[in-house]
């Protein structure tokens, strides 16, 4: 059963006039009618709530009718815009484009200055047999580290161009030696250095398909060190220094 009109207080009703502007008002007999309205009204409650906690947590006055100002979600997405364009430019501006007129280049580590006239340090290393060989007992000598090439010509050029006393030593890395230069005989021996104590010392990491020449006299000083051998050209004035 229905409630009569707002237009006026029914006969009898006892009830104040509502605003004509409402229209015609009914109230159902049974609430429950009602609950589908309620949920909207709680949820319109709710996104009021929320939007002045949003708003009092940015300081900002609240508003009669709890709505964001517009002008704020576009500042938001400004700064993020900016911020994020701030960001690529730092990342691409050093870093120019790779082309194929200007490869990339990593340079290759070269020794200290200050290794040559410096005396080479009491290193055992190790022979075919796996007995301990002191290399300082082998001076004066030409001492090759074939630990990242085998490269038997260069041992084959030492062995060559070395004048009499003067050692061709060849290093491999861990604990095998270069066989070819196991073969070759006097003045060459082929060592290994399994703990990679001439490396460390020269500070040279081996590059693959690269030996290094490293000249001792026999006082133990470092004459010259080749960290890329090419040729014998590279260390031929420096061998009559050695027998000296």
């Amino acid at each position: 059963m229905g409630m009569p009109d707002a237009d006026g207080p029914g006969p009898g009703d006892g009830l104040p006039g509502l605003p004509p502007e409402w229209g015609r008002v009914v109230v159902p007999d049974d609430a429950s009618a009602l609950a589908e309205e309620a949920e909207r009204i709680r949820r319109e409650l709710r996104r009021r709530a929320a939007r002045a906690r949003l708003r009092a947590r940015l300081g900002l006055p609240p508003r009669p009718n709890g709505r964001l100002p517009l002008g704020l979600p576009l500042v938001v997405l400004l700064v993020a815009a900016l911020a994020t364009a701030a960001g690529l430019f730092a990342v691409t501006w050093t870093r120019p484009p790779r082309t194929a007129e200007r490869p990339t280049v990593v340079p290759h580590p070269t020794p200290a200055a200050d290794l040559v006239g410096r005396p080479l340090p009491a290193l055992e290393l190790v022979d075919a047999e796996n007995a301990a060989v002191s290399l300082r007992a082998l001076l004066p000598a030409v001492i090759v580290l074939v630990d990242a090439c085998a490269c038997p010509e260069r041992a084959a050029e030492a062995a060559a161009l070395a004048p009499p006393g003067v050692t061709v030593v060849t290093v491999a890395g861990g604990r095998r030696v270069d066989p070819t230069a196991a073969s070759v005989g006097p003045p060459v021996r082929a060592l290994a250095d399994p703990a990679g104590g001439l490396r460390a010392f020269l500070r040279l990491p081996p590059r693959p398909g690269t030996a290094t020449a490293v000249l001792v006299d026999r006082g133990g000083t470092v004459l010259r060190v080749v960290p890329e051998l090419r040729s014998a050209e590279d260390y031929r004035a420096d061998l009559p220094r050695l027998a000296a």
